[in-house]
């Protein structure tokens, strides 16, 4: 079995900044806690906690703080995206980090490959309406088109039900099929980022 280090960051779209309880938290550390169980290290960032300007540059200018959050993606192997669902779709800061991301598009290594290709991606999902699966569709497209790979199963994730108030953190307990879930995007995403990382990408 292949053992090679990894290292992922969870960045954290909940509309809410710490110390406020967020599901789109829970979820996203439970699944670093699962690839954790796969020989992955790493750290979370809520990134309302950060002043990430809008823009469509690796650097905004003064105040902007996404380019330390931008330095911590490029060290690391994976990413994972946790977002609440708001209105159907993923939250604001989903799009804005998207947004950010797109900048790599014009950022290449010296064989012309972005620098975000043999970096896999995986999604987290909450809410209580319908729209995980829209939601992880969107991530999943903007991920691919800035370069990252997914998993067979790189997504989790729980909607409540419709029109009700409870969150997913007010559980007593992980249901069943979402710990599942979990277990999986952990498991397929650790395996993928190992099999690029001993075999990259052809050059541009």
């Amino acid at each position: 079995m292949d053992t090679t280090p990894l290292r992922a960051v969870a960045l954290v779209c909940s509309l809410s900044p710490s110390p406020a309880p967020s599901s789109s938290q829970l979820l996203a550390e439970q699944a670093m806690a699962a690839l954790g169980e796969h020989g992955v290290t790493g750290k979370t960032i809520r990134v309302a906690d950060r002043n990430v300007l809008p823009g469509v540059k690796t650097d905004m200018g003064e105040g902007d703080d996404w380019p330390e959050i931008r330095d911590t993606i490029l060290a690391c192997d994976i990413l994972v995206l946790s977002t609440p669902i708001w209105l159907g779709h993923p939250s604001s800061i989903a799009q804005r980090v998207l947004e950010r991301l797109d900048a790599e598009l014009s950022e290449t290594d010296e064989e012309g490959r972005l620098l975000t290709y043999g970096k896999v991606a995986a999604v987290c999902v909450v809410g209580n309406e319908d729209g995980a699966h829209k939601s992880s569709a969107d991530l999943f497209q903007g991920l691919n088109d800035v370069g990252f790979t997914l998993a067979p199963g790189a997504v989790t994730y729980w909607v409540g039900e419709a029109m009700q108030g409870t969150d997913y953190q007010d559980l007593d307990k992980t249901p069943e099929a979402t710990a599942r879930t979990t277990a999986t995007l952990a498991a397929n995403t650790a395996h993928l980022a190992r099999r690029l990382k001993a075999a990259p990408y052809p050059p541009s």
